[in-house]
């Protein structure tokens, strides 16, 4: 059997105002092989542009890979390794004080992704001289400028 390949992918998001134009970018490296890709939206929040950037990136997977996915969304780290997200999805989309969580049509994609992938994620601070970081930040915050009036 074949062995499963290690893929990094690093996000970052961007939003002009909260909310805003908005942009993710991200990076996918496999080996000595890397890809970068961004997107954004004319009207987004940043939570939704950090999601969308992991989303996007593991879109990318062609076949079931291991993941190490580095971004500096503790909205994203948290709400994944602590479980939060699935229970929200568990609760049909409601927290714990009742209130509907936000971006479950994103969350949902998210985890889905999960369950194909082994994925782990990791923190990293943001805007603290990480490379991959840094030039995901520059790729989405281009892609946001793209919906500035």
């Amino acid at each position: 059997m074949a062995e499963t390949k290690t893929v990094y992918i690093f996000t970052d998001g961007a939003c002009s105002g909260n909310p805003g134009p908005g942009g993710w970018g991200a990076i996918l490296r496999y080996g000595e092989k890397e890809a970068e890709f961004s997107g954004g939206e004319p009207h987004t929040t940043n939570n939704r542009m950090e999601l969308l950037g992991v989303i996007n990136a593991l879109e990318k997977l062609n076949r079931p890979c291991k993941v190490v996915v580095q971004t500096d969304s503790k909205y994203i780290v948290d709400s994944v390794t602590k479980g939060w997200a699935a229970s929200w999805r568990r609760n049909n989309w409601v927290k714990s004080d009742k209130k509907p969580a936000l971006n479950a049509d994103l969350w949902e994609r998210l985890l889905d992704l999960c369950e194909t992938h082994e994925v782990s994620f990791n923190w990293i601070k943001g805007h603290a001289g990480h490379e991959e970081n840094e030039r995901c930040d520059k790729l989405a915050v281009t892609a946001a400028a793209e919906y500035k009036n």
